[in-house]
């Protein structure tokens, strides 16, 4: 089963998408945006993409791919992140990851290496690459990632000890499951009034449906406007579910609610 996932080997990632095929099959994008869409267009039968981590919160990017363009989540897949700082030496000017493994270690940084510059990449493997090919540019990225060429200077650095990353796997919308503990949906209202937000939450409430998740992601359609993204604990298999959803779109006339599946949830290291 061909899978497409952030790139190159070696980011969390690619050892996300390892729990659902084997490297053989796994291929690589600099982007969550054109992940989704080799998955949306059919060259690809499963993506595996970073929604959520437990230090930054939410990855904008995925949000907004999910919403945009019509794929199912049918996995969800947590991972733990433990964070190392990888070097050819002891003596760097930069500091190249990842913005989130940054953010995610910004206190280890900014107390041990107040003067060394932060680079933004496109992956942690990407830094580790940087690091590999300039003695001035250390990385941050998984230790088992230095191979040959790069001392693991620190381990652990990360500015939790429980730092974890969600991972959803996506497939062709056709592929869409009512069968799992869990369910994303994407809701656009089209509309803006006092008390709105509370009907939305109410159509869950009323039904005793737990909310994992809401946040609101601008629409693009004009300030002030937003998308909102829900995970609840409930399958669509389940009739307070679709009674649920059913109310939603009601609220929604104006608007939409995109349905992208339920699943179950899964650790991997």
């Amino acid at each position: 089963m061909r899978a497409l996932t952030l790139g190159p080997a070696g980011t969390y990632s690619h050892r996300a998408t390892r729990a659902i095929t084997s490297d053989e099959e796994i291929e690589f994008a600099e982007s969550v945006t054109s992940i989704v869409e080799g998955v949306a267009g059919g060259e690809f039968a499963r993506g595996v993409i970073p929604v959520e981590n437990s230090i930054e919160g939410s990855v904008s990017e995925s949000l907004d791919a999910l919403a945009d363009r019509n794929v199912a989540v049918v996995r969800e897949i947590v991972t733990p992140i433990r964070h190392a700082l990888l070097a050819q030496t002891g003596e760097f000017e930069v500091v190249a990851s990842h913005a989130q493994a940054l953010a995610q270690c910004r206190e280890y940084l900014d107390r041990e290496y107040p003067n060394a510059r932060l680079e933004a990449v496109a992956s942690t493997a990407r830094g580790v690459e940087r690091a590999r090919e300039d003695a001035s540019v250390a990385a941050v990225g998984h230790p088992d990632t230095a191979g040959e060429g790069l001392r693991v200077l620190a381990e652990d650095i990360q500015d939790r000890t429980s730092n974890a990353t969600r991972f959803v796997v996506i497939a062709p919308q056709s592929e869409r499951s009512d069968a799992g503990g869990k369910t994303s949906i994407v809701v656009y209202p089209g509309n803006d009034y006092p008390g709105l937000l509370l009907e939305l939450l109410e159509c869950f409430a009323d039904r005793d449906i737990n909310l994992s998740r809401i946040e609101s992601r601008p629409s693009g359609e004009r300030l002030g406007d937003y998308v909102f993204h829900i995970d609840f604990n409930a399958g669509l298999y389940e009739d307070r579910a679709q009674g649920a959803l059913e109310e939603l779109e009601g609220i929604c006339g104006k608007g939409w609610v995109k349905v992208l599946g339920s699943y179950d949830t899964e650790h991997a290291l």
